[in-house]
């Protein structure tokens, strides 16, 4: 008999194609919960998962026969991976697949930004013609400070390479990585020259809140803040005081902390008063968590964890 692969998330077709090329046996319960996947857990050698459910220690213990936990996209921050590499099961993700995809949105978040094209737009739908109030701000000549130069960062550096712009990079566990494209920095640099700040950590007990009152408050200039990485990275109270106050003068915001609302009914009075101020404000553009979510990452993905477990077990 085949081992068994348990898609807990959807997933391309092609991985579910290539997984039973390698001889696995792929199945899917989409309306299964939290408890029903312990219960079966116990007969899979793999896991394909997105953001559905936590892999915790609980599913864990269960897993008796698990091998792997394949995460459709970068972010891991709902596998338990410590516990899971203690008991020797594997922890694939796929960065590779979505960083493109990623760094062009935050390119693209920054230019509708900084030309006002959602304010333009909305305008000129409603046959109002203004020019001079939507005179725009250029890349060029810009110091862009990157935090975090994995797949993502680096991505977004090499997006930038044609803008003409300045571009910094700090990565805490990373260095040697200065080059044509980005010059190597630390956090003082950064915090001295940067006119636009992009976020591309993961979301740890370390980044947490990393940007935050005290951290806006260490810029020398006012500066755009990008986050395309996890909500919980900034702290949306401290973006609105900075933004209040002049030391934020726009925001691009994939993400945010508060993703863990519905928004497929939102109801204004039972959300935060951060949150209602952000929505309110001009000066941020605001998207659904879909900067990795392009049709052409949809399928690199896939191929990119293919690779990895074939790579691995076959």
């Amino acid at each position: 008999m085949s081992e068994k692969v348990l898609f807990i998330d959807s997933a391309h077709p092609s991985l579910q194609d290539s997984l039973e090329n390698m001889g696995f046996h792929c199945e899917y319960f989409p309306g299964f919960r939290n408890e029903d996947y312990v219960k079966v857990a116990d007969e899979y050698s793999g896991f394909v998962i997105r953001s559905k459910i936590p892999i915790d220690k609980k599913i864990l213990d269960a897993s008796t026969q698990l091998k792997f936990i394949a995460r459709v996209g970068a972010g891991m921050e709902n596998i338990d991976a410590t516990y899971a590499e203690k008991l020797g099961i594997l922890c694939l993700n796929a960065p590779e697949g979505n960083r493109d995809a990623v760094a062009e949105q935050a390119l693209g978040m920054l230019l509708a930004l900084f030309n006002n094209l959602l304010k333009a737009d909305a305008e000129v739908r409603q046959g109002v013609w203004q020019r001079e109030e939507n005179r725009g701000h250029e890349i060029k000549g810009k110091t862009i400070g990157i935090i975090g130069y994995g797949n993502t960062g680096a991505a977004f550096a090499r997006k930038l390479a044609g803008f003409e712009a300045r571009v910094l990079a700090y990565d805490k566990y990373k260095t040697g990585f200065g080059s044509a494209l980005v010059e190597e920095a630390d956090m003082n640099q950064i915090f001295e020259q940067a006119d636009i700040l992009s976020l591309h950590v993961p979301l740890t007990d370390e980044t947490h809140y990393l940007v935050d009152e005290n951290y806006l408050s260490r810029f020398s200039k006012s500066i755009y803040l990008i986050n395309t990485s996890r909500g919980a990275v900034v702290k949306t109270a401290a973006l609105i005081e900075a933004l209040e106050n002049g030391i934020v003068k726009g925001g691009c915001l994939d993400v945010l902390e508060y993703e863990k609302f519905s928004f497929e009914d939102i109801q204004a009075g039972s959300l935060p008063e951060a949150f209602r101020k952000l929505i309110a404000r001009m000066d941020v553009i605001l998207s659904p968590h879909i900067a990795g979510w392009t049709f052409e990452s949809n399928v690199r993905m896939a191929s990119v964890l293919a690779q990895k477990i074939e790579k691995a077990f076959r």
